[in-house]
């Protein structure tokens, strides 16, 4: 008996095939493109994901007896927005989260509701990711697809009716919105008539883990799964990744390290104080019943290790073999083992929190004529660290302590930007046997649902395992901490300069 879990997420779709213990038995994966331009537009054609999404699917199970995956389970990008007909088809491409165009909508909220109010209320604070600003953007400049949409979904709830069931969205997803009151665990007609946003478009909310339905029969011939394949609410992929990752209690934190790095962990309770606030961190509902969630955002992680590498590095001499080795792994070997003396700060796509500042830049500091690329690519490695750091100070403010960390991600493959992080901040970090921690999270609740599993607590008792553990370095610690000092200067002191820059 296996379970399926599928991760849906900003450039890629994968799926794995887990079984009960958390072992893989078969994967796929594909990745798709985003549509964007200086507007700060960034979308995707959700049909083209969902025919993607088909075809991982048959990838992964192509040596599986379809009759063996009992349930399925999704995991989906944050925020998006696909405007559907009845028939769930899109009618328009999907408005991806980091999409940008809504953001005068910010100031909008100030001006009808009030921020900290909506805040208190959803647990988000008015930011252009938010799902909500951005179905106010496109009632404002595209009318025609607003009153034409039957429903405005996430890529779950989408998803869900391309697969013939009722089109549920779960809460962590929906808790995501800005549309939904956190304690009430409803969808919040309050917001919405304030903002003359029609009710209909919203999709039912429920639990993650709550089982749905079959997959309809002549889908589920063209997947080759079973007709009797149970469909189960999953989450936000940053919640099932940190399910995936173990964490089920307080003062545990994941480290996800892809195109983006975020730093994610469970609450007992909701906090909404000041330093939540202040700092743009969210309270969302978490996967487990009764836990809430939250996380820090650093908008480039691994994107900046492709930045290095398409403007530092020759890349024909690794396409034409004459490097036989891959670009990332042979890069990496040629860093300096010392703390670096230059400074990089990572904001090539404004800051992520605390700041989430849009006129943010990235910059070099501490060039010297015998500063060498591989000077620099040390201080990127070492500035998203920094960057998290900065983040588990104030979290710590707002009444949130991380003890134990746990890493997964492009980045968890990297032993050597492992023991920087660790150096860094000065905890052990420990990766895990399955990386592959969304698509985990997803399978997880789909057992669960299905009776797999006693309850989650017994899910990531059986299936999540500490691989390896790396310990802080005292000596290159107590060298780090004086570059840190230095380091926090940094976006203070350019602040206004790059807001002058951004003409």
């Amino acid at each position: 008996m296996f379970l399926l879990g599928i991760d849906i997420g900003t450039t890629r779709c994968k799926a794995v095939v887990f079984n009960p213990h958390g072992n893989i038995i078969g994967s796929n994966f594909k990745e798709y493109a985003i549509e964007s331009d200086d507007s700060g537009k960034a979308e995707q054609d959700a049909e083209l994901v969902w025919r993607i999404t088909c075809a991982v699917i048959k990838g992964a199970i192509k040596n599986i007896n379809k009759n063996d995956i009992r349930a399925l389970g999704l995991s989906v990008q944050g925020d998006a927005i696909i405007p559907v007909d009845k028939k769930f088809n899109a009618i328009h491409n999907a408005i991806l989260g980091i999409d940008y165009r809504s953001k005068k909508n910010v100031e909008l909220c100030e001006e009808v509701f009030g921020n900290r109010k909506l805040f208190n209320i959803t647990g988000m604070r008015p930011h252009p990711l938010n799902s909500l600003l951005k179905i106010m953007w496109l009632k404002k400049n595209m009318p025609n697809i607003y009153n034409k949409a039957w429903r405005i979904a996430t890529y779950e709830d989408y998803i869900f009716g391309k697969f013939g069931v009722e089109p549920i969205i779960d809460y962590t997803m929906a808790s995501r919105t800005m549309a939904f009151d956190l304690k009430k665990r409803t969808w919040s007609y309050k917001i919405l008539d304030k903002f003359d946003i029609r009710h209909d478009l919203f999709n039912q909310a429920k639990p993650s883990g709550t089982k749905i339905g079959k997959i309809k029969k002549s889908i589920a011939d063209d997947l080759g799964l079973s007709s009797d394949t149970v469909l189960v609410t999953g989450g936000h992929d940053q919640a099932c990744a940190a399910l995936g990752s173990g964490l089920i209690k307080k003062e545990t934190g994941l480290i996800s390290t892809g195109t983006a790095e975020v730093l994610s962990t469970v609450l007992q309770k909701p906090i909404l104080n000041d330093a939540m606030y202040n700092n743009y961190y969210p309270c969302s509902l978490y996967i487990k019943e009764n836990m809430y969630f939250t996380f820090s955002l650093n908008h480039v992680g691994g994107l900046l290790l492709k930045w290095y590498k398409d403007n530092f590095e020759n890349i024909k001499v690794f396409e034409q073999g004459k490097i036989r080795t891959d670009i990332y792994d042979y890069i990496l070997s040629k860093v300096p083992k010392e703390p670096s003396k230059v400074l990089f700060l990572p904001h090539l796509n404004g800051s992520g929190t605390p700041w989430c500042d849009f006129s943010s830049k990235g910059a070099i500091i501490g060039l010297n004529i015998s500063t060498t690329k591989y000077d620099i690519l040390k201080a990127i490695l070492e500035s998203l660290t920094y960057e998290l750091k900065i983040n588990m100070e104030i979290m710590k403010s707002a009444g949130i302590i991380i003890k134990n960390l746990n890493a997964v991600g492009g980045g968890a493959k990297s032993p050597l930007w492992l023991q920087i992080k660790s150096d860094i901040l000065n905890q052990p970090i420990n990766t895990l046997r399955v990386r592959e921690a969304a698509c985990l999270g997803a399978a997880i609740l789909a057992g669960t649902a299905i009776g797999v599993y006693s309850n989650i607590n017994e899910g990531v008792k059986m299936t999540v395992n500490v691989l390896e553990t790396y310990y802080p370095d005292k000596i290159k610690n107590n060298i780090y901490h004086k570059i840190y000092m230095i380091y926090k200067d940094i976006y203070p002191s350019l602040k206004l300069i790059n807001k002058r820059l951004s003409f």
